[in-house]
């Protein structure tokens, strides 16, 4: 790995996220929309509001933003999740990128979100230097991430795949590192934002069946490197065997899952 490499994201976050862009997309993306719309009601996100979403996936919260009448534009590692957000707002600006170098001017953007992606950055605070870089000076920068995963059904499916992945660096973050408020807080501080507002949202995961279920959770990053370092068929037993507490009476299955949002100013 090149010192170039050591800071950028994409290589291994293009290839993770994009190996099952379209269960990501009609699975699982859409679990957290109530998340994002409750984001856009703070922000008060109206028509004509510069929109950027980094590490915006196959498009859901750029989709949600195009229907309030923002001009949205996005980026992500994952070119086959790209093409899915093309699809679903055409007119919409969305490039492949890293978080630590976004392809965008300065001062470009009303609002910029990070839904559960600084945390996978190869170096989070650039990556949310850059966020604040490219918003206006009046603009407005979001970052939601986990909970606290104490307690929380869906943390249990992450919690699953632990056996199945290769040992992490002793520094290496994972999808929790900052769902601890603190944590946020100080996350925020260094890179030079001004902290406005700090909340959590709780939703709800639904699944038809396990089916339905197992194409959904396979299809994140962090399943694609556990079936990477062990088998498909491993991460699939796993999160089966993980889910089966949550399981409903008519076979689907319902599971809670909570988020915390820091609201900040350049």
């Amino acid at each position: 790995m090149n010192a170039e490499d050591e800071i950028r994201s994409s290589p291994a976050n293009g290839r993770l996220w994009g190996v099952r862009a379209r269960d990501w997309a009609e699975v699982q993306e859409g679990q957290c929309s109530a998340a994002y719309e409750a984001v856009f009601d703070e922000l008060a996100l109206r028509p004509r509001s510069s929109y950027c979403d980094v590490g915006c996936g196959a498009g859901m919260a750029a989709l949600l933003a195009a229907r309030r009448g923002a001009e949205v534009a996005g980026v992500d590692a994952a070119e086959s999740l790209l093409a899915i957000a093309r699809e679903r707002v055409a007119v919409a600006d969305f490039r492949l990128g890293d978080l630590e170098q976004l392809p965008f001017a300065d001062d470009s953007f009303d609002f910029v979100t990070g839904f559960n992606a600084f945390q996978f950055a190869a170096n989070p605070v650039a990556a949310l230097v850059e966020a604040r870089r490219v918003a206006k000076p009046t603009g407005r920068i979001v970052v939601l991430t986990w909970g606290d995963p104490q307690g929380m059904d869906a943390a249990a499916l992450l919690t699953a795949l632990k056996p199945l992945l290769p040992s992490p660096a002793a520094a290496a973050p994972g999808p929790f590192a900052l769902s601890d408020e603190g944590a946020l807080k100080t996350f925020a501080a260094s890179a030079g934002l001004t902290v406005l507002k700090l909340a959590e949202f709780a939703c709800e995961w639904r699944y038809r069946d396990l089916q339905t279920a197992l194409r959904g959770l396979g299809s994140s990053g962090v399943a694609a490197k556990a079936a990477e370092h062990s088998s498909v068929e491993a991460v699939d037993a796993a999160h089966a065997a993980a889910l089966a507490p949550f399981r409903c009476d008519d076979g689907s299955y319902r599971l809670g899952a909570s988020f915390r949002w820091l609201l900040a100013a350049p």
